[in-house]
């Protein structure tokens, strides 16, 4: 009797451990069918391939891939809707919520492009009547390691009276020597600015369409005289504008990491730049660390009208716009550079840059501050041959090579009173 009550207790433990298997496989199988339609909500272009994923194996729980949280405020300003990006941003959000290994975009340049038609078609309905522009830009999104053409490596050498205090990098086109130009001999120049801290310029370019004249040559001699051009190999756009952006971010990390403050701006604006160093200088650390400054926009909204160069199509983006400071300069510290980067990894890209920079900006819990001495929209017609007036302001755009040069010799000269 005893033996078959062994048998039965035994027949019975196995039983158990066996629906226990089958149990925990068909969850695990589940689970991973159910995976599927997230990954359908990502960017076409984010296809999943086994090199381009760093998977973590470590039993202490991480934060996410990237070592970066998203601030509640951000998430809520974002809606959950049919808009791709908001898809593309929240399905992002939950792998990061999960700490789940984020798809990678480090994709080789030669394979990020969706050329698939289909594919985008099923993800934007009216993907066909986006201007061809704004196709470009959607197809590409995934696009972000374009190779380097031109490089200043030593822009920034490390050691004892050598530190950076202000890195100005600033947008410009292959055709715009005259800009650079009238940058470098004014506000731009580089070196210690009357016995004060060091100011080092870099220019950020791409490459001109095919239809235009080649000046690679003539751009190649100007970084080697000058030494202070970077290009990539991707084509000048305004919807690529978004992709020097994120090359910033990634260029300044790599080669100019101890800089105290970096300035992105448009090579057509004037800067006085011993009145925004003696800014920078009298902030308090605990500002100077988490600065992000210009002439900010409050309320803005997509603008949904074709016609527009900004035009946002509903079925690409639904929602208002966050505060951001104008893209024609604003002033950002050099210990954000680190994560910028990291959120920049998290949230697609957007077709307009300086809209892009207050999103990562508010996914950091970083708010833009302005300062009316910034005046990306220019000043009153009536006050602009007023050197008094530019004297007392950071930056003014839009002004030409022959203004900027006019209005810094003004501001500098001894016989001025104001």
């Amino acid at each position: 009797m005893r033996r078959i009550q062994t048998f039965s207790a035994m027949v019975l433990l196995v039983s158990l451990f066996l629906i226990f298997f089958y149990s925990t496989l068909n969850l695990e199988t589940t689970y991973s069918r159910m995976a599927g339609p997230e990954e359908l909500l990502t960017h076409p272009g984010l296809h999943v391939h086994e090199r381009d994923v760093k998977t973590q194996h470590s039993n202490t729980p991480q934060p996410n891939a990237y070592n970066v949280s998203i601030c509640k405020d951000f998430r809520k300003s974002v809606p959950q809707n049919a808009a791709y990006w908001n898809r593309l941003l929240w399905s992002a959000l939950r792998n990061l919520d999960k700490r789940e290994t984020l798809l990678s975009h480090d994709l080789d340049w030669s394979r990020c492009r969706e050329t698939n038609q289909e594919l985008l078609q099923t993800n934007v309905h009216d993907f066909t009547s986006y201007p061809v522009l704004f196709q470009d830009f959607l197809q590409a999104m995934n696009c972000r390691t374009p190779p380097v053409l031109l490089n200043q490596p030593n822009k920034c050498p490390s050691g004892e009276g050598n530190q950076t205090f202000l890195l100005f990098a600033i947008k410009s086109n292959l055709g715009n020597f005259e800009q650079r130009q009238a940058v470098r001999e004014t506000w731009g120049r580089e070196g210690k600015l009357k016995g004060g801290p060091r100011v080092r310029t870099v220019f950020l370019l791409g490459s001109s369409p095919l239809d235009d004249p080649d000046l690679s040559q003539l751009l190649s001699f100007e970084a080697r005289h000058f030494g202070d051009v970077v290009q990539w190999d991707f084509h000048e756009s305004l919807l690529n504008l978004t992709l020097k952006l994120n090359l910033l971010f990634q260029w300044t990390l790599k080669y100019c990491p101890n800089a105290s403050f970096v300035f992105s701006g448009d090579d057509d604006v004037f800067v006085n730049t011993p009145r925004l160093i003696g800014y920078m200088q009298s902030l308090e650390p605990s500002k100077a660390s988490r600065l992000y400054v210009g002439h900010v926009i409050s309320t803005a909204n997509p603008l949904r009208d074709p016609r527009s160069k900004y035009y946002i199509p509903l079925s690409f983006y639904g929602g208002p716009y966050p505060a951001y400071a104008g893209g024609g300069g604003f002033l950002i510290s050099g210990a954000l550079m680190r994560p910028l980067h990291s959120v920049s990894r998290i949230i697609p890209f957007f077709p307009i840059d300086d809209v892009y920079a207050g999103m990562c900006f508010k996914a950091l819990g970083v708010s833009p501050e302005a300062n009316e001495r910034f005046q990306t929209f220019d000043i009153k017609e009536q006050d602009r041959e007023n050197l008094c007036v530019h004297k007392d302001l950071f930056l003014i755009h839009q002004r030409s090579p022959q203004q900027i040069k006019k209005l810094w010799k003004g501001i500098h000269s001894p016989l001025l009173t104001c």
